[in-house]
């Protein structure tokens, strides 16, 4: 379906079943951080899915793509964002699975009720808020540290959306995962398994993946690492598989 591109705006192929993503130029674009997470997160045939802090919507889309959930809903705070979601969802002719709702996770009552999703993901700003000066209207800023909510308003917000037994999966950096892991517990959200992403075999992890379910018993798996690059610069097979058997992916 043909929608309209603005001028600061880029038209990006996925290089999976031909699904597209309208993004900025100069905004913030997503990353592999995204990719990683839609194929980490187990969602299950006529799964109800919620991704939290959705920015351009990349994530919606790909676990609607790689998976048979019968709806993915997107919630994101910045309008400018959500409208160039509702776009990429458009053109993709997945509106019917698929839903972006500009709100506040702080205030989810508003928009949701209790135990509403049986999967709920979400790639979080990474950086506390408070560190060296941040413009609080820019897209990158909103994306990248806590001026908006909070790791705890995100995971308290995912303990009391998803049914009992739900998943939770979120990425995040390493040296937050204490933090993760301390309030994934705080919220009755018991971690199961835990991966490490590294750039390349000598580098250390960049990235954390980390899942749980809502009420589960205590017992946490540390999975295989993942690694991005091999010794000669190229992705792995792992990697080319997650972005579709070698196909470029966009990073």
């Amino acid at each position: 379906m043909k929608v309209e591109i603005y001028q600061d705006e880029t038209l990006d192929d996925l290089q999976y079943k031909g699904l597209k993503l309208i993004q900025k130029k100069d905004g913030f674009r997503f990353g592999m951080d995204a990719v990683l997470l839609a194929n980490f997160a187990d969602v299950g045939d006529d799964a109800s899915v919620l991704d939290i802090g959705s920015g351009t919507g990349i994530i919606p889309i790909l676990i609607a793509g790689k998976t048979k959930a019968r709806t993915i809903t997107g919630l994101e705070i910045q309008p400018d964002m959500v409208e160039m979601s509702l776009r990429s969802v458009e053109m993709n002719e997945l509106g019917e699975r698929i839903n972006i709702i500009n709100g506040d996770i702080r205030c989810w009552s508003e928009y949701f009720k209790p135990s509403s999703f049986d999967v709920v993901v979400s790639n979080p700003p990474y950086m506390n808020w408070g560190g060296g000066i941040v413009n609080p209207l820019d897209s990158k800023a909103v994306a990248r540290h806590e001026i908006l909510c909070t790791l705890e308003d995100v995971i308290g917000a995912a303990a009391r959306l998803l049914i009992p037994g739900g998943q939770f999966a979120m990425v995040h950096r390493p040296e937050r995962l204490v933090d993760v892991i301390w309030l994934m517990r705080k919220y009755n959200i018991e971690p199961k398994y835990l991966r490490f992403v590294h750039p390349s075999f000598r580098k250390k992890p960049n990235l954390v993946l980390i899942k749980g379910n809502r009420g589960g018993k205590p017992y946490l798996k540390i999975m295989d690492p993942l690694y991005v690059y091999d010794q000669n610069g190229q992705y792995t097979d792992e990697i080319k598989r997650i972005y579709g058997k070698g196909e470029n992916g966009v990073e």
